[in-house]
């Protein structure tokens, strides 16, 4: 629903919301005058995270109302705490009265509106009816971009598997390319191993729906950016077949592709200064008589075998014959999104995108713009010392190391055996979902890392 992502016309008439913090609540009160006052003292008003109290005017109509920040506590622990009151408000035009300055009304406004996202393609859903008019001091239409980029990101990710194969994500894509003017080209089928991705085949071969290779470009001048995304539409297990338990989300298994794609949208309908290139391998990993097998031995674009160990470690397979592409060009910046591995959520649960480079420089730069944007990533490092645990003495590469240990590290570090003329690569293992609704972020398919590297790339490119 595009009008609930997007902010009220500037200059209408606007009811004004009061975003009050728990420690300023008494003397936000103190502040009203007597009717006003003994109102919201009569409710027990107090400024708690999410609360919202609506204040009549004389003639008893709701004129305006006041929504709680909560404390420091429930700030660090709940981003876009605003974002909670925007349901809790009624139909009409609302502005923000509050002291709220920088990264925290820019984190309010964009709260408000990612609150307005609703996946209604299969069921009817209404957004909230509570409308914002863009706050003073926020780039309005930047805001609007980045959640226009966000729900693209969301509508693939909670797109079932029966509405999103290989041949719905290239539409996707085409659509995303026609939108904005970039230029798509895409191999398909038997032409994988004409164009030497033998491991893209080898994943996607098993399907009905055939595998492919999504290659978008946009641009013509300055810094050159690489974004390559995992498009692994419905990951079985392959012959390594999942238990139903832990196949019930695996709709979501192209969230890497998914994501690149949000950050995609963002950078093209901004503008940026930059040559962007979009690299999606896409491909279900199902069973049949032409899957791949543990104990196989793939050949890959770059060259190097890889021993088959387990068939549901199959993102990494297809992302390297697409990084090994990109790497060709040598860009100024290769980013890979994937949602690569379990290990990544056992250490840092859903909330978190663990990410890797060998740059400490672009580490920080990301990691402030994270700050900035409450967007949060956490650095795992790319440890040299794992790197005998990825040689399985029989090809070059084993794509499942026994153990069970670093998983997301030895993970990693196979990516980057394809990255090898590139000097700035960055790998992120996201979840690409929300278990359990939050402010501004339903349950359901979500973006992670991509506001953090909109906000960072400036200085990463620059």
């Amino acid at each position: 629903m595009v009008s609930a992502l997007t902010f009220a016309e500037a200059g209408r008439s606007a009811r004004p919301l009061h975003l009050v913090r728990k420690d300023d609540a008494a003397r936000w009160i103190e502040t009203l005058d007597g009717p006003a006052r003994a109102w919201v003292e009569s409710v027990g008003f107090r400024g708690a995270a999410g609360e919202v109290v609506l204040m009549p005017g004389p003639d008893g109509a709701v004129a305006a109302a006041a929504g709680g920040l909560g404390d420091e506590k429930d700030r660090a622990r709940k981003r876009f705490v605003a974002a909670d009151l925007r349901g809790k408000l009624p139909e009409g035009d609302w502005s923000f009265e509050s002291s709220l300055d920088g990264a925290d009304l820019e984190e309010a406004a964009l709260g408000w509106l990612l609150a307005g996202y609703v996946f209604d393609r299969f069921a009817t859903a209404s957004p909230p009816k509570a409308r914002l008019v863009a706050p003073k001091g926020v780039d309005a239409a930047r805001l609007e971009r980045i959640a226009a980029g966000e729900a693209l990101a969301r509508d693939l990710i909670n797109t079932p598997s029966s509405h999103m194969g290989p041949s719905e994500l290239e539409a996707a894509a085409r659509a995303l390319a026609e939108e904005f003017g970039a230029k798509i080209e895409v191999i398909e089928g038997e032409a994988l191993l004409e164009a030497n991705f033998p491991m893209i085949h080898a994943v996607g071969r098993a399907s009905p729906r055939a595998p492919r290779l999504i290659d978008m470009r946009w641009g013509d001048a300055g810094p050159a950016l690489t974004l390559v995304g995992k498009g692994v539409c419905f990951d079985t297990g392959g012959l390594n077949l999942k238990p139903g338990t832990s196949m019930g989300l695996m709709k979501k298994d192209m969230g890497g592709a998914a994501n690149v794609l949000g950050l995609a949208r963002i950078l093209m309908a901004e503008g940026a200064a930059l040559r962007l290139r979009v690299l999606i391998p896409a491909v279900e990993n199902a069973v049949s008589g032409e899957s791949f097998r543990p104990g196989d031995i793939l050949d890959s674009r770059k060259g190097l075998t890889v021993e088959i160990n387990n068939t549901d470690a199959e993102g990494r397979l297809v992302l390297a014959d697409a990084l090994a592409l990109a790497d060709e060009e040598t860009p100024d910046l290769i980013v890979s999104m994937a949602t690569l591995t379990g290990a990544a959520r056992v250490a840092v649960g859903p909330d978190l995108a663990p990410f890797y480079t060998d740059h400490d420089a672009d580490a920080g730069l990301l990691e402030r713009a994270a700050r900035e944007v409450r967007d949060p990533v956490w650095r795992l490092p790319f440890w040299d010392a794992y790197e005998p645990m990825i040689e399985p003495g029989i090809a070059d590469l084993d794509n499942a190391p026994s153990g069970g240990f670093a998983g997301s590290i030895t993970a990693a570090l196979f990516l980057r055996r394809f990255v090898t003329a590139t000097p700035r690569y960055m790998h992120f293992d996201i979840f690409g979902w929300t278990p359990v609704s939050k402010p501004g972020r339903p349950k359901g398919g979500t973006g992670q890392a991509i506001r953090a590297l909109h906000r960072a790339l400036p200085e990463l490119l620059g």
